[in-house]
Order: structure tokens, then sequence, then C-alpha cells
């Protein structure tokens, strides 16, 4: 058992598992591709283009996403990068999809939030770094895009703290900007990194020692003198880099860099591997669960439909929280208490995948699901586990689902439900009627529903503004009151896919003097994954 004990430690340490934050369009997919490419993942990195363009993002794979030159799913990607074992999780930018990026953010220890230099910081960025610091996740920030005229350094490092009320000490410094980018400052190690706007690859880029003008172009003789006097300025402001402070999510380190140009992204990568957290213990109901525990544990934080589309499958993907994972083991679905054999189980490149045959703590793995697993699902070699913190957020934008052809009903029922249980969209039976109203967080989401159940499910359906202005899931220790509640209100009560009972306001006026004639009821505005609101 020692000798077990042993090996899951180890293997735990080799682990750094992290999510790419950011608003869109600030090249966050580029960056990812990049970490791949400097990883060895993949040997040439495509990149966003245009919708004509034939090239795209490794972990860009919906019809849709290629069409529309967005990440509107969260994608998983393995890779190794010296000693330690790269879990890599892209999420979406677009405010539409927050839901997503809000479940992949339980599952990763650190995460690299990315800002455009040339915009600064931005509503999108200001929203998940609220989540991550809810969770106190250690944040690593690469300030792209330095190969364009953006805002001078120092006025982004002034708004990173006052906006997103974190410490920033910088690592990289800017030698100038757009097409006056001379390279860039190491303030850790005391050396300069050269830009070479005619080398494509910038991968091996020589690192010299100190900062002086005689080793750059003579052209670039003001930029060092202003890079000179800027890191005077932060020595003297006391800007050092703290790991304590930074695992508490309290300081991030700043790079600056150019993804596009691969320029400044290996010691973004660094970073990763010598400073994020290896796997944490983990919050569960009955007790905090240590990665170096011998026994397997996991929960499921996304379920992906149709990402085989000759096979029509369904992937729930774990994160694993401790223990070891064998392939072909017997594993207890907790909330069913239902044991099954492991024996498909896969690893990601993006849609590309392999079979598992191991896995450790921070690995995230794809268990073949056929219905009967929910996001928030926690899975054991028997002890009886929940783990906490993967929320549900109530919708604010309704539309009703109307078929073109009729006689596609069942493929619509089918397509919704499994759309619903991986989260893509909320969906909702009625108490009262059969017309099955979709909840969403963002207008974008309807659209990609709409597309994904004409391409996955050959479903072609119309939607229509409803008028609610919100859900609220609903209890009651007074079971009588809700009984009561339920018969009185029934036209405004729906279940959604969990079988969780809800209540569709219609207007606010209407929740607030609802929830005020109720006073035995709770109306709940989040709920757990794993936790059902029902009667």
């Amino acid at each position: 058992m020692e000798q077990i004990n042993n090996e899951v430690e180890t293997e735990a340490k080799r682990r750094r598992t992290f999510a790419i934050i950011s608003h869109p369009d600030a090249g966050k997919t580029t960056l990812t591709e990049k970490l791949l490419l400097f990883g060895g993942a993949i040997q040439a990195a495509g990149t966003v283009k245009a919708r004509k363009s034939s090239k795209y993002a490794t972990s860009d794979w919906m019809a849709i996403e290629k069409e529309r030159g967005i990440s509107v799913a969260s994608s998983v990607m393995q890779f190794e990068y010296r000693d330690c074992v790269i879990n890599l999780l892209d999420t979406p930018g677009h405010r539409d999809f927050s839901e997503d990026t809000y479940r992949v953010l339980t599952a990763v220890d650190a995460a690299l939030m990315v800002i455009d230099c040339t915009k600064g910081v931005e509503s999108q960025t200001i929203k998940l770094l609220e989540v991550c610091r809810q969770r106190n996740t250690p944040i690593i920030t690469f300030v792209n895009k330095l190969d364009r005229e953006g805002r001078h350094p120092l006025e982004i490092i002034d708004e990173i703290e006052a906006v997103l009320n974190i410490h920033c000490a910088p690592i990289t410094w800017p030698i100038g900007m757009g097409k006056r980018l001379a390279g860039i400052y190491d303030l850790a190690r005391g050396e300069t990194l050269l830009f070479d706007p005619t080398n494509p690859d910038q991968r091996s880029v020589t690192a010299i020692k100190g900062l002086d003008k005689s080793m750059v172009d003579e052209r670039f003789a003001g930029e060092v003198s202003d890079t000179q006097d800027e890191i005077s300025l932060l020595k003297e402001d006391g800007r050092h880099f703290d790991r304590d402070y930074f695992l508490e999510g309290e300081l991030t380190p700043v790079f600056f860099g150019s993804a596009m140009n691969n320029f400044g992204v290996i010691k973004a990568l660094e970073a990763l591997v010598d400073d994020a957290p290896s796997p944490r213990a983990r919050p569960a109901i009955e007790r905090s669960v240590a990665p170096e525990e011998s026994n397997f544990s996991a929960f499921v934080f996304k379920i992906q439909a149709n990402m085989d589309p000759q096979h029509r499958d369904r992937i729930a993907f774990l994160r694993v929280c401790s223990g070891r994972f064998s392939r072909g083991m017997k594993l207890l679905h907790v909330r069913s208490g239902k044991e099954i054999r492991a024996g498909q189980v896969v690893s990601f490149l993006s849609q590309r995948r392999e079979t598992v045959e191991d896995a450790w703590p921070g690995d995230i793995i794809g268990l073949l699901n056929h219905g009967s697993i929910d996001i928030g699902d926690t899975f054991t070699v028997g002890e009886s586990l929940s783990f906490t913190g993967i929320p549900y957020f109530a919708p604010e934008l309704f539309q009703g689902v109307t078929l073109r052809d009729p006689l596609k009903g069942k493929q619509l029922q089918k397509g919704l439900q499994q759309l619903g249980e991986e989260g893509a969209i909320q969906v909702f039976k009625p108490i009262i009627g059969n017309e099955m109203i979709l909840g969403a967080v963002g207008l974008l989401q309807f659209e990609v529903v709409a597309h994904r159940l004409k391409a996955e499910y050959g479903v072609d359906a119309s939607t229509r503004s409803l008028s609610f202005y919100g859900a609220r899931w609903i209890t009651s220790s007074n079971k009588k009151k809700l009984l009561e509640f339920e018969r009185q209100l029934a036209g405004n009560l729906a279940h959604d896919a969990s079988g969780s009972l809800a209540f569709l306001a219609t207007s606010k006026p209407n929740l607030d003097l609802t929830m005020e004639r109720w006073p035995d009821i709770e109306f709940h505005n989040v709920r757990e994954h794993a936790q059902k609101f029902t009667t």
C-alpha cells in the first residue's frame, strides 16, 4: 500500500492542470496552439482565420466553430513538457458560453489569463477572474499581441491591479512594441530575448545576459533606455514574485509576448511547470480528498455529445482527484449506487482521442456515457463521496422550440435531452403544456443549439422568444406548502433536465411578489449540478 501511495504522490506532483481564460479575440486559442507546439503535441499550429479558410485551431473542432471562427465549447488537451504532464483546458471566450467556462474552472488547479495589450482588461476577463478568485485559483497572466501598437505596459499593470484586484509581479518586460519591438527582458533571470520579425519560429531565441543598448540594433536604443528606466521603477516599487501569494490567488506573475509570433510563450509555459501547483486536496460533502490517497476518485465537470459524429457518442469528462485509474477497473457511480467496469476510457488532444491505460490525480479522462451520467457526478472505488462546487446558474433568456417537420419529434426530444445534459443549453419541460422551453445565459447559445440539432440529430427547428424574466429552482422543508405552491402556480412551473423543479417568472415584480407571498418556499438562482430539487 505504501508503494502505491508513493507512486500516486509522484505522478500527482508531475501534473499541471490549468485553463486558459480571456475576453474574445485576445488570442487565447492562438496561445493554446503555441503551447501545444512548444510541448511537441502538434507539429504546426493552425490559426483562426476567416470563415473560408481551410485552417482552424486544433482546439476548435465543431462545424460551427470553424464557420464562425470562435470557440463555443471547452476542449481538453494533454501533452508533456520537461518532466511534467500538462492538462490544458481551452475555454470559450465569448460571454454567451460562460457556463461551460465556469464548469471547466472547477476542474483546474491554475489558470492562464490572456490580455490583449491593445485593449487592456475587458469585461469577460473581469467575470472569469471573479470566478477564479472565489476558488483562490492561482493566475498566470500573459499580455499578448506585443507585435502591435498597444497600451503602455505600466498602464496595463496598473489596470490589472485596479480592475481585477490582484497584485502583479512582472517576470518579463517588453523592449518596445509594435514595429519597434526589440525583445523582452526577463527580470527574474536578468537576461534579454531579442525579437526577430524575420524568424517565423522564435523557439530558438538566444538569451543574452543583462540589458544594454549595444545588444540591439541602434534603431532601438531609445526603447532600451525606456525599458531600463521602467525596470528601475518596478524594482523601486517592490514588485517581486512571491510563490505563496501566487498560490493563494493574491498575486499574478505577468509575462509579455506575441502568441502569433511564438515570442515570449516559452516563458509562460516554464512558469506553469515551475510555479503552478500540482493537484491539491478537493472538498467533498463528506470530507476533503487528498490527491495522494491510494483510492481512486473523480468528478464529472463536462459532458459532450457527438464528438465523433460517426458513432453519435457521448463523453463524460472526469477530473481525477485521487488515486490511480486503471483501464477495466470497477467504479462506483455514487449517485445511482451502481457499479460499472470502466473499459472504454480515453484521453484527448481536442477531438482526437487515445485509449487510457492509466490516469493519475490532475488528469482529465473521458468515459463513454450512455445517458446515465450527469455533470457533477462522482466516481469512486467504493466510498460514497460527493464533490462540491459545480454550479448551475439560472438562465435569463428563454425561447420555445417549434419543429419544421412534426415527424421529427423523437429526434428533437433526444437532441434536447442530450444537449441539456451536457450543459450546452438548459431545457425545461413545463408541468402544463407540451412545448419545451430553452433557457440560456446568452443568445448565441440558442444559435449553437439550433445548428447542432440540425447537424448532429437531423432536426430542423425554429425558435421564438418567450417573455420570461428568469428561472428560480424551488425547495421547501414544508412539504404541504410546496404541494400547495405547485397546485396554484402550475402554469409557471417546469422541470429541468435533472428533474429539478423551477419557477419561471414573467417579470421581476412577478418574481418579487411570488417570493413575498410564499415565505415557506425557497427560490434559488444557483444549484449544484449533482443536487436535484424535486418534490
